[in-house]
C-alpha cells in the first residue's frame, strides 16, 4: 500500500503556554514563552504500530522524513521543505501524494492542518488525522495517537469501510479572546471505525443545561477547602463555578483560585508549575461536548507535569447529564500514555448538587 504522511511540526505548541493555537504569527510568541514541539512524538507513537510492506511518501525533515527514518519505515521524500515549514508545505506534499495515487493519507496536526489537507485532497482519498492540535473540532482525528495507529493498521489490512466527516474552521483570533466561532469548512473521507475516530465538537454554549451547571457550581463552592488552590479548566461548567464565587473566568483558558479569589488568570503550564508545588490543589475539568476529552483538548496547560505534581486523585471531572448524554464514554489524551492509562477506568463525575455518576474513561 502507498501511504502519504505529513506532519505539521508546530501544531499544538500554543497549548501549554495558553495561546490556544499556533496559526499565523503566534508561533513566535509560543516559542518565546518556552513552548516545545509535540507533533513528532505523537506521530511516532501512532506509527510505531505499523507493520507490513507499506511504502510512505513524505516531506523532508520534521514534516515526516525524520519520524519514518527513526521507525525504519520505507519512505520516499516527495517534497523538500526550505526553512521553516508553512501551510503551503503541507499542501504541496499532499499534491505529490495525489499525483502518485496514494491509497491513504496520514497527517499529524490540528484543525488548520485538516483544512490544508482538504484544500488539496477533497473527498477523493481516505485520510486519518493523528491529533496534535490545541482544541480539535473536526471529526477526522483518532481519539489518541495510539488509536490512530490501530485505525491505520486496520485500514492497511482492508478491515473497514469509509465515510465522510466534517472539517471545521475555527477562528483562532476570536478563540484567544474567549469566543468560539466555528463553521463547516468541508468534508474529508475517514475510516469508519466506531469509537476510534472522534466526532466533530458539539455546540454546548447556552444550552438548557444551565440549571445543572448552577447546581454543580453550588456544590463545588460549598465544599471548597480553605488554603486549597483550585485549578479550573476551560468551559461553561467550570465558568459557573467562578461565577458562583463572583470571580472572573477565562472561558477557553485555565485559571487558579484560592480562598474564593482568582490568583492566576489564563495560566500557562509554566504558571501552574511555578505556583502549585507543595500546595494543596484540586483540578476541575469538564469534557468537550460530544468528543468527551477530559485532558488533551483545549486544556494542555494542565499537562502531565502538572498532574504529576497534583496527583490524579485530585482531578475532578464536572459534567451535566446532558453533556454525558452526548458522551457516554470519556477520553484522556494528555500526551503521556502512562498518565492516560492511569486515568482510564471508571471515574466519579459530578453531575449535579451532591450527585455523582460513574463514567468510564477509555
Amino acid at each position: 500500500m502507498l501511504i502519504g504522511f505529513v506532519i505539521n511540526p508546530v501544531a499544538g505548541m500554543g497549548g501549554v503556554v495558553a495561546l490556544k493555537g499556533t496559526d499565523g504569527e503566534v508561533l513566535d510568541e509560543a516559542v518565546r514563552r518556552g513552548a516545545s514541539p509535540i507533533s513528532n512524538d505523537r506521530a511516532r507513537r501512532a506509527l510505531s504500530k505499523i507493520e507490513g510492506k507499506s511504502v510512505f511518501l513524505t516531506a523532508s525533515g520534521d514534516m515526516g522524513e525524520k519520524v519514518l527514518t527513526e521507525l525504519s519505515l520505507p519512505s520516499e521524500v516527495v517534497h523538500s521543505v526550505s526553512g521553516k515549514s508553512a501551510a503551503m508545505d503541507t499542501k504541496d506534499a499532499c499534491i505529490r501524494f495525489v499525483e502518485r495515487g496514494t491509497d491513504l493519507i496520514i497527517f499529524c496536526g490540528g484543525d488548520g492542518t485538516a483544512r490544508d489537507v482538504l484544500d488539496v485532497v477533497g473527498e477523493s482519498i481516505t485520510v486519518i488525522g493523528i491529533p496534535s492540535g490545541v482544541k480539535m473540532h473536526s471529526g477526522v482525528f483518532a481519539n489518541t495517537p495510539e488509536e490512530a495507529g490501530e485505525v491505520i493498521c486496520a485500514f492497511i489490512k482492508g478491515e473497514m469501510t469509509t465515510r465522510l466527516s466534517e472539517v471545521m474552521d475555527v477562528d483562532e483570533e476570536a478563540f484567544r479572546t474567549g469566543e468560539l466561532r466555528t463553521r463547516l469548512y468541508g468534508y474529508l473521507r475517514v475510516p469508519s471505525l466506531e469509537g476510534m475516530i472522534q466526532p466533530p465538537k458539539g455546540t454546548i454554549f447556552g444550552t438548557s443545561d444551565d440549571e445543572q451547571k448552577e447546581a454543580i457550581a453550588v456544590f463545588v463552592v460549598e465544599n471548597m477547602e480553605p488554603g486549597t488552590h483550585y485549578v479550573l479548566g476551560p468551559g461553561t461548567t467550570t465558568r459557573a463555578v467562578a461565577q458562583r464565587l463572583g470571580q472572573p473566568k477565562t472561558l477557553l483558558g485555565v485559571d487558579v483560585y484560592l480562598d474564593g479569589r482568582i490568583t492566576v488568570q489564563d495560566a500557562s503550564e509554566y504558571d501552574l508549575i511555578k505556583v502549585l508545588p507543595g500546595k494543596k490543589v484540586k483540578v476541575l475539568v469538564t469534557p468537550i461536548g460530544r468528543q468527551g476529552f477530559v485532558l488533551g483538548r483545549g486544556n494542555q496547560q494542565i499537562s502531565p507535569r502538572v498532574i504529576g505534581m497534583v496527583g490524579v486523585e485530585n482531578v475532578q471531572v464536572l459534567a451535566t447529564p446532558g453533556k454525558l448524554g452526548e458522551t457516554p464514554t470519556l477520553h484522556s489524551d494528555s500526551g503521556d500514555p502512562e498518565l492516560d492509562r492511569r486515568m482510564n477506568g471508571y471515574q466519579r463525575v459530578l453531575v449535579g448538587y451532591a450527585r455523582f455518576r460513574m463514567v468510564k474513561i477509555v
